[in-house]
């Protein structure tokens, strides 16, 4: 094998290896997304308690015990991360699902 051949041949393997890391770090960042939406939630309701009604829900509505915003945003990291993440991995690596 002559050497401009293996030269290319390790250019090509490392340009392969770039791009999966830069896969690996996107799919990486989609995973973390859920959870660090659920920590966001959790120290939105930390930070502000009185925006949960279900801790005083006395003379509440149902509306009022339902609606509430920091539970939603844990909700919704969770439901991410279990739900769309694991299609938006296999997406972005290439695999098949």
């Amino acid at each position: 094998m002559s050497a401009d051949i293996a030269h290319q041949l390790e250019r090509n393997l490392d340009t392969r290896d770039d791009a999966t890391r830069v896969a690996q770090r996107r799919a990486r960042f989609v995973r973390g997304l859920g959870p660090v939406t659920a920590l966001a939630g959790v120290a939105w309701a930390v930070l502000q308690p009185w925006r949960l009604t279900l801790l005083h829900p006395h003379g509440q509505g149902f509306y009022w015990l339902f609606a509430e915003p920091p539970l939603y945003v844990v909700l919704v990291g969770v439901l991410f991360r279990l739900l769309l993440a694991p299609g938006i991995v296999a997406d972005v690596l290439g695999e098949d699902a």
